[in-house]
């Protein structure tokens, strides 16, 4: 029996269940990589323990009707828990930083990995090759492109100390916008006692900004003592 009649047989045997784990296995080692070079929370051994789990699985869902003398079965019932259940692991690429959430590509990859597995194990390899290289081209080509095209954002509160009784405003605005940071809201707080004024901005920052030149700038706005940047809790 021929590669391509390992892969698309209905009829499993040892050899066919074998071509169709080391396919998913490779499947699964692609993607893995791809999320390891970027330090995800799921990476290369995650990607094929769900690939090659569930392609086995698949099978399983088209063996047991003929092991049992069933000339019908539900391939799909088998399939559909697979697809639900991996929603779990997938939550648990999830990190919370402030407002912001890292880990929801990783998630998808995972779902998607399994997609790819069910579909080895059904036969459609052709198919699941197909989507294989999509998703790497999404993971790995479009990447760099939608991070120049659409740079990353994060909500973080700007404090700035004034050792004085006013704060120009306006011009801490002005500063913040020429370097790409949109301001959301700004509150003001006077310590008459000590004639200081402090500003919180809490705005959306470019995660690549020159800090050392956007703190450069505020401190030529007024008699600024301190500034801090820090997460949006």
């Amino acid at each position: 029996m021929n590669l391509i009649e390992n892969l698309t047989t209905t009829h499993i045997t040892p050899s066919d269940a074998a071509v169709r784990l080391l396919l998913a296995m490779l499947a699964g080692s692609l993607v893995g990589v791809e999320r390891e070079m970027r330090r995800q929370t799921a990476g290369l051994r995650t990607h094929i323990l769900i690939s090659v789990g569930s392609c086995l699985l698949m099978m399983l869902s088209i063996w047991m009707p003929q092991a049992v003398g069933m000339e019908k079965g539900d391939p799909g019932r088998i399939a559909a828990q697979v697809v639900s259940g991996i929603g779990f692991l997938g939550a648990g690429a999830f990190i919370k930083i402030g407002n912001n959430v890292k880990g929801m590509t990783t998630a998808a990859s995972l779902w998607v990995i399994a997609a790819i597995g069910l579909t080895i194990g059904a036969g459609m390899w052709e198919a699941a090759l197909i989507t294989l290289a999509l998703v790497l081209i999404a993971l790995a080509v479009l990447e760099p492109i939608e991070r120049k095209l659409f740079p990353a954002e994060r909500f973080k509160y700007i404090h700035i100390w004034f050792a004085e009784s006013t704060a120009d405003r306006e011009r801490v605005l002005s500063v913040l916008a020429s370097h790409g940071i949109k301001a959301q809201s700004v509150d003001a707080t006077q310590d008459v006692a000590n004639h200081s004024t402090k500003l919180t901005v809490l705005a959306k920052i470019p995660v690549n900004i020159n800090i050392e030149e956007l703190f450069k700038e505020i401190r030529k706005v007024g008699e600024v003592h301190k500034i801090k940047i820090e997460e949006n809790q």
